[in-house]
């Protein structure tokens, strides 16, 4: 078992453990990158990212995280693949147990992201990505102009993404199993008097059609009160029931909201209440979810690795 003692620990290698790891890395703290399941995180099932300031192309999702960590690389972080399964914070030097060690580190930023929720029904996990199934309106609703398109889901995020779809789809269906939306009253209001939005009520996915061809050809739903079942023809689905933050080994050690996020201590987003544990990206934020909002958490926590480990140089 290694005990030599790293400076800085970052967890997670999306787009806010990469720019953390660029930026510390640039400080001379030799970071020690820890690459989970999904390396590059989530944008790497992107195929096309438009909104990424510096690409008026556009970039392929993959290729923006491969350059990310080619830069980090080049400033000396170092990449384990590793999956951190519990962390003892209370004494200093911080210990994090994978799979295979425990790793100690005078400072951890953690930057694990959140999972997307998914219906699990047949077709949309062969269709997600850049062929029609999406769980990022703001990320992918520019591809759908003058479409039919869908959204799965009932709460105050189904409703913000079909309200944004309808500036450029045609037609939205917002597709719940109730026959009331669970969103905000404003929100639920708001969407069912949308012209461009269609209710689909008491209605569950069943599949969604196009996988033989690659593209996203309708939503099959089956109505809950009467069984029968119907296909919506539309060209994009957007699933919005939720994210899972992968935060799990962290939530015995640090403050977290209901829904499993990790909560900064109070006056910054990225300090926790643990001296030198840091959080950033989707695993502390689910209000924006974007890769520039992560990037830029994972600049603020390096910058304040940076200036702690050097007021506790001893």
């Amino acid at each position: 078992m290694s005990h030599s003692v790293e400076n800085v620990v970052i967890i997670g290698t999306g787009c806010a453990g990469l720019t953390a790891a660029i930026y510390t890395g640039r400080a001379n703290l030799s970071p020690l990158v820890l690459e989970g399941g999904q390396p590059g995180g989530q944008l790497t099932t992107t195929s096309e990212v438009e909104n990424f300031p510096g690409f008026p192309q556009g970039v392929d999702g993959f290729q923006l995280m491969d350059n990310l960590r080619q830069q980090a690389a080049k400033f000396s972080a170092r990449f384990e693949t590793g999956r951190v399964v519990s962390v003892d914070f209370a004494s200093t030097p911080l210990k994090l147990r994978t799979e295979e060690r425990e790793i100690l580190a005078k400072a951890v930023i953690i930057a694990t992201g959140a999972a997307p929720r998914m219906t699990g029904v047949p077709g949309e996990k062969e269709l997600y990505g850049g062929k029609g199934v999406s769980t990022c309106a703001t990320c992918d609703g520019a591809f759908y102009r003058g479409m039919d398109i869908a959204v799965i889901g009932g709460g105050d995020s189904a409703c913000e993404e079909a309200l944004f779809l309808t500036r450029f789809a045609s037609k939205v269906y917002l597709v719940h199993r109730r026959d009331a939306l669970r969103a905000s009253k404003i929100m639920a209001e708001r969407t069912v008097a949308h012209p461009k939005i269609e209710m689909v009520w008491n209605s569950v996915p069943v599949a969604v059609e196009g996988v033989a061809e690659g593209a996203v050809s309708g939503l099959r739903v089956r109505n809950v009160n009467n069984d029968v079942e119907s296909v919506l023809p539309i060209k994009g689905l957007f699933v919005a029931i939720g994210h899972e933050p992968n935060t799990a080994p962290f939530a015995d050690a640090l403050v977290t909201d209901g829904q499993g996020y990790l909560k900064p201590a109070a006056g910054s987003q990225v300090r926790t209440h643990i001296p030198g544990v840091y959080v950033a990206g989707d695993c502390a934020d689910h209000v924006y979810r974007q890769a520039i909002t992560a990037a830029g958490m994972g600049c603020q926590a390096a910058i304040e690795v940076e200036r702690w480990l050097a007021e506790n140089e001893n």
